[in-house]
């Protein structure tokens, strides 16, 4: 069976409200954590299309849109919800503990090109 996940603490819980977004870097991947009604979700910060950051663009509900051509993933699960991206955004386990945001990186993930 494969090692158990590593948690890294990225945040404060309190320090991120509903319906915004934190920039992070996890065992060296940009990440970015969102704070939605539904809960904390954790994908790769670097859109599938063009390379932007997804933590400068834009959440509503679990709908978070690129700043540069306006592609769209939904949060709980990376899909594509409009183009011109192709390809999902990766998801990272999130959890709190002791008031604190944490995230696990799936070993398994190919490093991302920045």
């Amino acid at each position: 069976m494969g090692d158990p996940q590593r948690f890294h603490v990225v945040a404060e819980l309190a320090a991120l409200r509903e319906g915004r977004t934190l920039a992070c870097r996890v065992e060296g991947r940009p990440v970015v954590v969102c704070r939605t009604r539904d809960g904390l979700h954790a994908l790769d910060d670097l859109c599938t299309h063009a390379l932007a950051r997804m933590s400068e663009g834009r959440l509503r509900g679990t709908r978070l849109t690129c700043p540069l051509h306006a592609a769209a993933f939904d949060v709980c699960g990376g899909q594509v919800l409009s183009g011109p991206a192709t390809r999902p955004l990766a998801t990272h386990a999130v959890r709190v503990a002791g008031g604190r945001i944490e995230v696990a990186i799936d070993p398994s993930l190919p490093p991302l090109e920045e």
